[in-house]
């Protein structure tokens, strides 16, 4: 058995079209079915039904599918992780941060740019249904809320900075001109939010912050992208309440920012990462960011 023999069986299985494999794999038809016959032998099973019209996967193909899938991808990161050593210096890490961290990971991937300008940088944006491809390997580091860190003995974290929450609204509402405002100033107000599909964390803290103030919030709408909600804020749909690192996301003047005034209004965020991760110049990165979580002035919004 090799490897190509299983990349010609998981694409036959996914595709179930021996032409279509041959092309995606670039041999001939002939090396194709070759390969499967190989692969059948080796295990004693038929791992295909086929016709003249149909190609099906049988229940022991079935089987075989997700393990063959493991092992050429498992090959595929260990071929990159021995380039990157070879290269001495350069690779590729991949950061997904929550929709709501944004300071602090554009100030980390800055610096990091910087310091190792051979190193390329992926960003991805990390919604609530991803903190599991944390473990999955899909991402080398996380930035999110801390109450959004999925429990596991395989994750480490590291706090990295504290936000304070802002109210944003639009210049001709009188809260405009306020220096800070209470939640309970807020009664009243329409709501404009981030969806809790999107940010959990953000719509449950603001959703305990009126329940303290015993204030039933008036939700008008829930938005999936910042843009989005800026546009509506700026339209007088409503205020939002958000972390201070979306203050920066829109230079559009038609909103204005105020602080909250009340007590334990400040949002903790974590840095995770796998602790089976293995990409070499990951730890570049890792030094960095405890450099940065270290300093005393790190506290975005005050």
């Amino acid at each position: 058995m090799d490897i190509s023999q299983l990349k010609c069986f998981i694409t036959v299985a996914i595709t179930l079209n021996f032409s279509e494999a041959a092309r995606r794999n670039y041999v001939s038809q002939s090396t194709v079915s070759r390969y499967i016959i190989d692969l059948e032998k080796e295990f004693g099973v038929q791992l295909f039904i086929r016709s003249h019209r149909d190609v099906l996967l049988t229940n022991e193909g079935k089987t075989l599918l997700p393990y063959a899938i493991e092992i050429v991808e498992t090959l595929n990161k260990a071929t990159s992780i021995i380039k990157q050593m070879h290269d001495g210096g350069k690779g590729r890490i991949t950061v997904a941060c929550d929709p709501t961290s944004f300071s602090f990971p554009t100030k980390c991937i800055k610096e990091f740019r910087k310091r190792f300008p051979d190193i390329t940088v992926d960003v991805k944006e990390l919604d609530s249904s991803d903190d599991g491809n944390i473990l999955n390997g899909d991402y080398d580091f996380c930035f999110m809320p801390r109450d959004m860190l999925p429990e596991s003995s395989s994750v480490e974290s590291i706090v990295t900075h504290n936000e304070q929450l802002f109210v944003i609204t639009d210049t001709a509402s009188s809260l405009a001109r306020r220096k800070g405002v209470s939640i309970s100033d807020l009664a009243g107000e329409r709501l404009v939010l981030l969806s809790e599909n999107i940010t959990p964390i953000l719509y449950m803290e603001i959703m305990d912050l009126y329940r303290t103030f015993h204030i039933s919030p008036d939700v008008a709408n829930t938005f999936d992208d910042v843009k989005s909600m800026y546009m509506a804020i700026a339209s007088g749909m409503g205020i939002s309440i958000v972390p201070s690192s979306l203050l920066n996301f829109s230079s559009d003047k038609s909103c204005a920012f105020v602080p909250l005034s009340d007590a334990d209004t400040t949002i903790s965020y974590v840095m995770a990462w796998s602790k089976t991760a293995a990409n070499p110049v990951a730890k570049h990165f890792l030094e960095l960011v405890k450099e940065y979580a270290n300093d005393v002035d790190n506290i975005y919004g005050l």
